[in-house]
């Protein structure tokens, strides 16, 4: 989830400081590379790799074979022709799902008791050649489960000329998530971009969304933040649908981060504090400190979500604290560690977390770093904690552990 420097470049974020880029290259996802061995077979396409990846988790989730090949089959349908291309070319277009420019992330999001639930996230457009064109590929890919999933697409249709305007700006139009179910059907979210009208007018273009859809006094609720990230939807059968704004936060520090939830009541701050503190790994000597002691994110930024349900107060019922952990590790070796930690504090069981590794790639967590890409903690009124880990599709390249010579992929111009 992270944008892509002047929305024509590989550098992956254009509001924050940029990443370094080891002088050597990252190493192409193949079993040939310096000796990582990897899964991904050259012969194959994103499609085969994203739809194989999909059944695996699926399995790991605890859904049914039917399922899976249902959900297989509708991801690399929306993917639409990009799906198709071999896996031995570069990628068609710079994408900021993701580093190595792979229109596709997973999550399983975990809450006591349970399975985890899977999703999948998406890029429908990418590759359509044009802002205007991704944005009119996924408004055709979002209408096409609704014709299947049998919803509606009305609060998406308001918001369409703030968000897709003939000539957007911004690093994406749409994308769009599916949580995966049993019985086949998925609950649906679509993710707008603030700054397709501009990035100056990005704050204003989100006050309008709320306020169109009855969320007038939602804005000024929302804390101080760098930007304006994202705009989402849920559509669909959701027992209550939520509209959901995502923020960026520069140098954000633990104490920072347990003052952002705007939820009353809320989670107590003391327990952000803590989950950033685990997140970060604070006290391994890998996380910047300023001049008061404290960790602050100064590479890639921390993000908050903040949920709508309801008009009456202009309060987030959901609030969710996001950390990229990726930039903040040697390698995914310790960022399972730390996502396992966070499971065990809210007693979740890490154990399919673990198994999704190798349902996604056949390489050593200490061979690479980004498999784990966000960590997130999210409270919604009425229900437990839940814990996300984010999970990167690896399908182009593989970035080496911190300090080891790499360079970012470079797609097709």
């Amino acid at each position: 989830m992270d944008h892509i420097s002047a929305y024509a470049t590989t550098r992956p974020h254009p509001w924050h400081p940029p990443i370094p880029a080891p002088a050597g290259g990252y190493l192409h996802a193949s079993p040939e590379t310096s000796g990582i061995a990897h899964h991904l077979g050259r012969s194959g396409t994103l499609g085969t790799l994203t739809a194989g990846q999909l059944r695996r988790l699926c399995a790991v989730a605890g859904l049914d074979p039917a399922d899976a090949d249902g959900y297989a089959r509708t991801l690399v349908g929306a993917l639409g022709p990009v799906a198709d291309r071999p896996l031995d070319l570069p990628p068609v277009t710079p994408t900021f799902l993701s580093d190595d420019h792979t229109p596709v992330e997973y999550s399983l999001s975990f809450t006591p008791g349970a399975a985890p639930a899977l999703r999948v996230l998406l890029e429908p457009g990418c590759g359509a050649g044009s802002l205007a064109r991704s944005g009119r590929a996924g408004l055709a890919a979002v209408g096409e489960m609704a014709r299947r999933w049998d919803f509606s697409t009305a609060v998406l249709d308001e918001l369409e000329d703030l968000f897709l305007p003939p000539a957007p700006e911004g690093p994406l139009a749409l994308w769009c998530a599916l949580e995966l179910r049993p019985g086949g059907v998925p609950r649906v979210k679509v993710y707008l971009n603030p700054a397709a009208r501009g990035a100056g007018r990005a704050a204003a273009t989100v006050r309008e969304a709320l306020r169109r859809l009855g969320h007038r006094r939602a804005f000024d609720a929302l804390p101080a933040a760098d930007r304006h990230l994202f705009f989402a939807l849920d559509l669909g059968d959701w027992d209550e649908p939520r509209l959901k704004v995502y923020l960026a936060h520069q140098d954000l520090t633990a104490h920072a981060a347990g003052g952002l939830s705007r939820m009353d009541p809320g989670p107590d701050e003391a327990e952000i504090r803590a989950f950033f503190h685990l997140a970060t790994g604070t006290g391994t000597g890998t996380d910047a400190v300023d001049g008061t002691g404290a960790v602050r994110l100064d590479r890639r930024p921390g993000q908050s979500c903040h949920a709508f349900t309801e008009t009456a107060s202009g309060r987030p019922s959901g609030f969710t604290l996001y950390i990229p952990v990726r930039d903040y590790v040697r390698d995914d070796e310790e960022a399972l560690a730390r996502a396992v930690a966070a499971l065990d504090r809210y007693g979740m069981d890490p154990a399919p977390l673990l198994a999704a590794v190798p349902a996604l790639t056949a390489r050593r967590p200490a061979d690479g770093v980004g498999l784990v890409a966000y960590l997130g903690l999210a409270h919604q009124q009425g229900r437990p904690p839940r814990v996300t880990v984010y999970l990167s599709a690896e399908a182009y390249a593989v970035r080496p552990p911190t300090g080891t010579p790499a360079a970012w992929p470079e797609p097709v111009s």
